[in-house]
């Protein structure tokens, strides 16, 4: 499966994509918001092991975001378990390089419309650390709104940050 935009496309994760992947991943600004399950520093590594993962596995909504068919960062829907069911989380990424080219919003709204289309799932989510005011605004270009606060939820790099949660209904 692939999704194209005016500028970028969508897709599979593939073997071939390990070096793109480490150039745009091992760059402590990309991974100071997103959960550290990313590894940084992002090495050769972290790229085989994703790549191999993530190919092994039917996973068809965790996609790289491309841009002329090399990795730019990556874009994923986790299906919420139990009752919850009836949604699902977005969670995406962009090498620092990317930034602020409009390319996160691009890549977010095509993959909202994609599982809103696509997936029977009422409503998704996305968690945004509290200083990440460019990540807020990609969800609320996208409809997104926030729904409320999650006071000092997480601890980063040493940090206690709060959690905004925001969502979209179908």
């Amino acid at each position: 499966m692939e999704i194209h935009t005016r500028r970028l496309a969508l897709r599979p994760w593939r073997r071939g994509d390990e070096d793109d992947l480490v150039r745009e991943a091992d760059d402590p600004r990309v991974s100071a918001f997103l959960r550290d399950r990313f590894p940084s520093p992002y090495r050769r590594q972290d790229a085989d092991q994703w790549i191999a993962h993530i190919t092994a596995e039917e996973q068809p909504h965790v996609l790289a975001i491309t841009l002329a068919d090399r990795p730019i960062g990556g874009i994923g829907i986790d299906p919420l378990p139990d009752v919850f069911a009836i949604g699902g989380e977005l969670g995406y990424w962009l090498g620092a390089a990317h930034w602020g080219k409009g390319y996160a919003s691009e890549a977010v709204g095509a993959m909202v419309a994609h599982a809103f289309d696509t997936l029977d799932l009422l409503r998704l989510q996305a968690n945004v650390y509290g200083p990440n005011v460019a990540s807020a605004r990609v969800l609320e270009k996208n409809g997104f709104e926030l729904e409320g606060t999650l006071r000092r939820a997480v601890r980063k790099r040493g940090e206690l940050l709060d959690v905004r949660l925001y969502a979209r209904l179908r």
